[in-house]
This record gives C-alpha cells, structure tokens and sequence, in this order.
C-alpha cells in the first residue's frame, strides 16, 4: 500500500473533533474526562449545533471545559449549572443546552438544583463524570464514595455508621416525573465509548424534542485521587464500581412509548 493511499479521507480511522481546540487539556494523563470531552464535541458536530450550544461548565475538575470545545458556555458557581442552563433555556429555547458536572458539584452542593431542575423536566441534558471523590481539591470524600473505599478523609474507608451511604443520583432521577432519559455509561473501552456517544446523541436529540430532561452519568476513574496508574485504575473501576453503579439505561420514554 502506498503511502498516499494511507492518507485519503475514505481510508480515515481517527481524527480530532472539528470542535475541540488546539489546547492542552488541564486533566491528568487517564483522566476520563477528555475522553468525554471529544465525545460531546463529536456529537454537537455531527448534529450541526456548533452556532446553537450552549454549555454551562462547573467548579471542579471540569471548570475549564470552556476552553476545549469551540461552543458558547457559561461558567456556574459551585453546584448550581442545572439553575443556569435553566435559564439559557428558557430563554433560547431553540438552543442545545448541557451542563458538564462532577459528582461533587452535582450531587453534594448541587444536589437540590440537579433534582429539581430534572424534575421539572428542563429541556436540557445534565453529563455527570462520576469518578467517586474529590478530584480537583485532593482527593477527599465524595458523596459517590464507594462504602470501604479509602480517600484523604477517610482514610479507613467509607464507614456507612459514621459517612453514611452512596448517592446513587441516576436511580433518583429515573424516578423524576420530569425526565426522559436517564443513563449511566463509562469511557474506558472503545465499545464503551460508542455507547457513551450514543447516549449522549440521544439526550441531546430529546432535549431539542421538548421530551424533558435528562441526565448521561459516566462513571469514571480519577488516577491522581485513587493514587493508582491509568490502567489500574481502569481495573478498578471494572472490578468495585460497576458492581455498585451499573451501567445501562434506566429510563427512555421513547422506548416505553413503543
């Protein structure tokens, strides 16, 4: 085979998501969310919304989202992004509207703005990196922390009597009368990436029909705060959260509609 064959657009494998800028991500090395980030940026392409989205970034290890997807955004105070993309709703309806959180944003500090957003049935879409601790301030316990697992502040680990349970946020929003879909995917596959993606297509396209709200969770590894190397972590994840977070869909109107 010929070199210029290699290089002819029909014969493309991977390329670099037209929406992501030329900038080096902040995340450390097997940080899953620049995985997450190509996806979002993939989608809002290929659904020609690149002049009609709009993402609300959080506080935490995400708070510079805005600097790696060539979309409008809005910068959120500590847990309230739901409020906001509320608003940015109601207020261009014919906008994409998403908020990118962490689950110390959404579901410590921001846990009343997440269910009560969802509830209403927001026409927005919530993506969730689920990576069971605080990753940006040092590593200390998160409300997702599983029961055992060690962090800064709980260095015995998550002791139920004294830290109390996991919040397991996507079984709370499957229950909201205002949701329309509700997911929880992961990234540390290539078949776990395609269905990440497609998940993230669909809430997107039910939030553009009006369906409601919806949440995409991605459980997610954190190397620097689990203090374990990209592929052990990975192991990990495999291994302890999914027997606590399961992944799949937990709600789709439009499959009980058929």
């Amino acid at each position: 085979m010929k070199r210029e064959d290699i290089i002819q657009p029909e014969n493309l494998v991977y390329e670099k998501p037209k929406l992501l800028n030329d900038m080096t991500m902040h995340y450390c090395p097997g940080c899953s969310h620049g995985v997450v980030h190509k996806l979002i940026a993939e989608v809002i392409d290929e659904m020609g919304m690149q002049d009609h989205s709009i993402g609300i970034s959080p506080v935490g290890c995400g708070v510079f989202a805005y600097r790696y997807i060539d979309i409008d955004w809005q910068e959120a105070a500590h847990g309230r992004a739901p409020a906001l993309a509320t608003a940015c709703k109601r207020l261009w309806p014919d906008r994409l509207v998403f908020t990118y959180q962490g689950d110390g944003d959404l579901a410590a500090i921001g846990t009343a703005e997440t269910i009560h957003a969802l509830n209403r049935g927001e026409n927005i879409t919530i993506i969730y990196i689920n990576n069971a601790i605080y990753g940006m301030t040092g590593g200390q316990m998160a409300p997702t922390t599983l029961e055992g697992m060690k962090t800064a502040t709980c260095p015995y680990g998550r002791d139920p009597q004294i830290h109390g349970y996991p919040l397991n946020m996507s079984e709370i929003a499957a229950q909201l009368q205002g949701t329309a879909f509700v997911t929880r995917q992961s990234v540390h596959s290539v078949p776990a990436i395609r269905k990440a993606k497609k998940a993230i297509r669909h809430a997107f396209e039910l939030s553009m029909q009006g369906k409601g709200s919806n949440l995409v969770e991605i459980v997610a590894t954190c190397s620097s705060g689990w203090k374990l190397s990209p592929v052990k972590a990975n192991q990990w994840m495999e291994q302890h959260m999914f027997d606590f977070y399961h992944v799949g869909d937990l709600k789709d109107v439009t499959a009980e509609k058929q």
